[in-house]
């Protein structure tokens, strides 16, 4: 009898897919993707038996049935869980430990990865499926004894490597190769475009060469750019050295996008990674350097960004190819976000797991690094040294002010978990940030007595030239620009969507570059990390020293003044809890008053120190996502993947806003339907987070309204300003809504 795994539509049997011509088309790919870090011959096995359950006599008589033909079976088409069938074989052959992990990998390949005991998910938990193999005896008849007689996996899993991990990453190979399989045999066409060849980074590397080659000559001969010439020569050169945990430490303004991708090109080249990854912690950081990539002569179609907010106009070919290879990042250079690396990491579902295997053996950018989250700093560091040790990885922790993630004396105690040496990239990071010093750090009247922030508008508009100022919440931007002359004043926070940030931003930097009239910014910490804009006065209120650092960056950011540039720390008289203990650190870094070294890569280690060992080992796990893998073999894969959040989505809402484009295409979801995807990806642009406790009160007074498309919502035009973006009203009752709210 012939067995199908795939059916086509309108097509007799003869045209669908066989069985075992699926399974074997599977192990094969599978195998390939998990050669390089040892696991062949487990991901050969577990995509051979995937899909054994298919052999069931209900599932084909079901293929029959759904297509209009009949079968000479004479079992009643029904419903078959197809994926237990080759994990319960594992577990008859009594391989033991081998066939816990061959049945993670098989019975999850839908479903995704469960929790082996059901503590916490009940029947849905790898144990009491793995329980009953009996129930799968009557299809493993049906399987033919060249599927069924395999030999265990002889390999074992890599020394010192982490179970859980390597049980991912082998689960990461089988789905994607199902998937490719699959979307081979049933859309042709989307595996065309798939499949059409990128550029390989030994093509990249001579004109990424070129192109910086003219940029330097073209440069003009300042010390800013002479610094970023240093820095490019110095990332070429240490690309040589053999893979290990690197960090590139420059100060703000140095250059180290553009040399960071010198490094990351020559170090692949030469020791033949795959694809090089930028991991950005803000999609407002991603967008502007897959634009500055992207603007590199050639690489044009080499580039995809994954991450909610990208905007797709049109479905032309290109696009689309972009869209698939973001599923299993299948392309010479990735842009995204921390969210979707770590996340990904730790997930289970098939969808976010099947790109891993594609992370190994490439060179990691991880830039900003100081904004990894201390809350679930153990486990990132876990993951990243994992990728380095036993996947062929080359991490770079790329920032200004370095994180202290190494191994010490008197670290190791509360971080077991740190690396055993990171080689910096920069000869002498302190001498080059001295080089590159452009910006004065002075306290507010030189004292750090609090202040209102209507004496630090006073203040900003004595300045007498542009002053950007940066707070730590928003509600306080909103008060301090509407402190400031509103003709003069521009507002940014996240209240704001990403395309009315980004509107906002682009009139900043048109004004900066052509008018020399007096303007104001009020802006939450947004701005910080990787934004390009260059004030020549900066205000900063107390947070950590990492905070004030990257502030300070876009003071002078370009040398242009005459003088140093001068960034103002003042102390608020209402300080957010969030940030008192890092800003207590850094208050006691400017009780020195030694204020001209404050920002220098051995504050910034003191900083630190300091501040992961008053947060103590437990809080830089939070979630305890660790002990989920501690026990021998009794992993909760799914329990880690629901706590594993950066961004806790449970407790705000997403909820459309009245700017721009957003009215029109919310439309175009029921005249396009057809473009619903695109639309909905477009829609992430004009939408922001708004808290559950408000998004209850205004959904019930009206201000929130269901869009016409399920699941999405769209707040009343008259609680978005074009200035301000979102105005919470006073929650007390008989208070208009309509007046501006502070």
């Amino acid at each position: 009898m012939k067995y199908y795994a795939h059916s086509l539509e309108g097509e007799p049997p003869e045209k669908w897919q066989p069985l075992d011509e699926h399974l074997e088309n599977v192990a094969e790919m599978a195998a390939e993707f998990a050669r390089p870090f040892g696991g062949g011959q487990w991901a050969y096995l577990a995509g051979f038996w995937h899909d054994l359950g298919k052999y069931a006599d209900a599932f084909q008589a079901k293929l029959y049935a759904e297509n209009g033909f009949e079968s000479h079976l004479e079992t009643r088409p029904g419903k078959v869980v197809h994926s237990e069938a080759g994990g319960h074989l594992a577990i008859l052959k009594e391989w033991k430990g081998a066939d816990r992990v061959l049945s993670w990998l098989i019975m999850g390949h839908h479903a995704g990865l469960a929790d082996f005991e059901p503590e916490q998910v009940g029947a849905k938990a790898l144990q009491p499926k793995m329980c009953d193999p009996g129930r799968s005896k009557d299809i493993l008849k049906n399987v033919p004894a060249t599927i069924a007689n395999q030999s265990m996996p002889r390999q074992t899993i890599p020394h010192g490597a982490d179970p859980a991990f390597f049980i991912r990453m082998l689960f990461s190979c089988v789905v994607d190769a199902d998937f490719l399989d699959t979307e081979a045999f049933m859309n042709r066409t989307k595996a065309g475009i798939r499949n059409r060849e990128y550029p390989s980074l030994q093509v990249l590397l001579p004109l990424f060469d070129a192109f910086m080659d003219d940029l330097c000559k073209e440069a003009k001969s300042t010390p800013v750019n002479e610094v970023r010439a240093q820095v490019l020569k110095q990332c070429r050169k240490k690309a040589e050295k053999e893979s290990d945990i690197f960090s590139l430490t420059v100060p703000t303004g140095g250059g180290k996008t553009l040399a960071s991708l010198a490094f990351a090109l020559r170090h692949a080249v030469k020791y033949k990674k795959k694809r090089i990854i930028y991991v950005i912690p803000f999609t407002s950081i991603i967008e502007q350097t897959a634009d500055v990539f992207r603007k590199i002569p050639g690489f044009e179609n080499a580039v995809i960004e994954h991450h909610s907010n990208v905007a797709e106009t049109e479905e032309d070919k290109e696009t689309v190819r972009n869209r698939l290879a973001s599923e299993n990042w299948d392309a010479p250079l990735i842009v995204t976000t921390s969210v979707q690396f770590f996340e990904s990491l730790y997930a289970c579902r098939t969808s976010r797991c099947r790109k891993l295997h594609n992370i190994a053996n490439s060179v990691v950018i991880f830039d900003e690094a100081q904004c990894l989250p201390p809350g679930y700093l153990r486990p990132l560091v876990f993951a990243i040294r994992e990728l380095f040790r036993h996947y062929h990885v080359t991490p770079v922790l790329c920032t200004a002010t370095q994180p202290v993630l190494t191994r010490t004396d008197e670290f190791d105690f509360r971080f077991r978990e740190g690396f055993e040496c990171v080689t910096e990239i920069v000869e002498n990071p302190g001498e080059l940030a001295v080089k590159l010093k452009r910006v004065e750090t002075v306290l507010y009247r030189g004292n750090l007595n609090p202040v209102d922030l209507s004496e630090i508008a006073e203040s900003i508009q004595a300045e007498g030239q542009a002053v950007l100022c940066i707070v730590n919440r928003k509600e306080d931007a909103r008060l301090l620009a509407h402190l400031l002359p509103a003709e003069q004043t521009f507002h940014l926070s996240t209240n704001m969507c990403a395309e009315h940030r980004s509107h906002t931003l682009e009139m900043i930097r048109k004004r900066l570059n052509e008018d020399t009239e007096p303007f104001f910014v009020a802006s939450t910490s947004l701005v910080e990390a990787g934004v390009d804009i260059d004030f020549p006065v900066v205000y900063r209120s107390l947070a950590g020293l990492d905070s004030i650092a990257q502030a300070a960056g876009r003071c002078n950011r370009e040398g242009r003044l005459s003088g140093l540039g001068k960034t103002i720390v003042f102390v608020p008289a209402d300080q957010p809890a969030y940030v008192r203990q890092s800003a207590g650190i850094a208050r006691e870094l400017l009780h020195d008053k030694n204020l001209g070294n404050l920002l220098s890569p051995h504050n910034y280690e003191k900083y630190f120190r300091q501040r992961f060992w008053q947060l103590g080992q437990d809080a830089l796990d939070e979630k305890r996502i660790m002990q989920l893998f501690a026990g021998r073999m009794n992993y909760y894969f799914r329990t880690a993947a629901q706590l594993f959040r950066f961004i806790e989505d449970d407790w705000q809402e997403s909820v459309v806003v009245p700017y721009g484009d957003s009215v029109a295409l919310l439309a175009r979801l029921t005249s396009e339907p057809w473009r619903q995807n695109e639309i909905l990806r477009r829609l992430g642009r004009f939408s922001i987070g708004i808290p559950r406790r408000i998004f209850g009160a205004l959904a019930s007074r009206d201000y929130i309204r269901e869009s016409g498309y399920p699941g999405l919502f769209m707040l009343d035009y008259i609680l978005y300003d074009d200035h301000y973006g979102f105005i919470p009203p006073d929650e007390s009752v008989g208070v208009d809504p309509v007046k501006f709210f502070v």
